[in-house]
C-alpha cells in the first residue's frame, strides 16, 4: 500500500484516480488541482507516489516536477496526460517523472504503472 497525492485540475480525474488507487489497495493522502498547490501538498504530506497532470493553471505538470525533484530527487512521479501530449511527457521523464499513463485509461493500466514505478 502506497501513499498517493493525486494531481489534476479536472475534480472528476482526481475522483477517478482517487477511486482506482484505493480499489487497488492504496491510500489517497491528498488531492491538489494545480502545481503551486502540488508542491506546497508534497512538502507537507511526503507521499509515496504522486500523479501529476501537466496542463494545469498556476503551474503547469512539469514546472511542478521540476520543483518537487528539488526538495526530493527520489519523488516518485507518474504524468497522466491526454494523447498527443508526447513532447511534454517526454520533458516531464527528462525533468524526473517517473512514468505516464495515458488518458482515457483503463483502471488497470493505472495499477500497472503504479506497481512499476513503486517497485523502481
Amino acid at each position: 500500500m502506497a501513499r498517493v497525492l493525486v494531481v489534476d485540475d479536472a475534480a472528476f480525474m482526481r475522483m477517478l484516480v482517487k477511486k482506482i488507487l484505493t480499489q487497488a489497495g492504496h491510500q489517497v493522502v491528498g488531492e491538489a488541482s494545480n502545481g503551486k498547490e502540488a508542491v506546497e501538498k508534497y512538502k507537507q504530506l511526503k507521499p509515496d507516489l504522486v500523479t501529476m497532470d501537466i496542463v494545469m493553471p498556476e503551474m503547469d505538470g512539469i514546472t511542478a516536477v521540476k520543483e518537487i525533484m528539488k526538495i526530493d530527487p527520489n519523488a516518485k512521479i507518474i504524468m497522466i496526460t491526454a494523447v498527443g501530449q508526447e513532447a511534454k511527457v517526454m520533458e516531464a521523464l527528462k525533468s524526473g517523472a517517473k512514468g505516464y499513463i495515458v488518458k482515457p485509461f483503463q483502471a488497470p493500466k493505472v495499477i500497472e504503472e503504479v506497481n512499476r514505478v513503486l517497485s523502481s
